[in-house]
């Protein structure tokens, strides 16, 4: 697992110990980030269920202002501090949070803190917490109104096309994964 581009372009990503977390490929990472463009840089970025936080050290990389990496996971929050280290990023631009993600979604939005982006990556064994966080990203103001949530799932699984504020504009399929990206429905805001 590596950083495939920006400025830490090329480093070597460590992986938390165990079969806990399932790290991104390559593929599906270059793909998300394609579809995202340049506007990546100089976004506030979410990295939720972050793992080995290889999304949202791509999202530094490639110049986001501030990511957010939350991970329940102590081995997890431990691996992504190295990580971050290692890449040479500077501490003023993210902030790492050994929290359950709900909870931490709650500080977040009593914060006021609002998100360009919001990377959602739960366990594919949880079947219940996919559904559970779609809605929870639907009540919370912490996306700002232009922004993007994109979840991954395994492959070919049936996430809602609209909720009450936010609307899927695409899925794509990549491997044993599918990438769902979501934005404000603009016909029905309230949140």
């Amino acid at each position: 697992m590596r950083v495939i581009s920006g400025t830490a372009k090329g480093k070597r990503l460590k992986a938390p110990p165990g079969m806990t977390t399932r790290p991104v490929t390559d593929m599906v990472k270059e793909a998300l980030f394609n579809v995202l463009g340049f506007a990546v840089g100089g976004s506030r970025f979410l990295d939720l269920f972050a793992g080995s936080g290889s999304i949202g050290i791509e999202a530094l990389s490639r110049g986001a202002a501030m990511v957010v990496f939350i991970d329940r996971d102590a081995r997890a929050t431990g691996v992504i501090k190295t990580n971050l280290e290692s890449c040479g990023f500077d501490r003023k631009l993210y902030e790492i949070h050994r929290n359950d993600v709900f909870k931490a979604v709650d500080i977040l939005q009593k914060r006021g803190v609002e998100f360009d982006f919001i990377y959602i990556d739960p366990p594919f064994t949880d079947e219940d917490i996919f559904g559970r966080i779609m809605h929870r990203m639907d009540e919370t103001g912490i996306i700002d109104y232009q922004g993007k949530i994109i979840i991954r799932t395994r492959r070919k699984m049936i996430l809602p096309e609209d909720l009450k504020n936010l609307k899927k504009f695409r899925a794509n399929d990549y491997g044993e994964s599918t990438l769902h990206y979501y934005n404000i429905n603009e016909e029905d805001v309230s949140i």
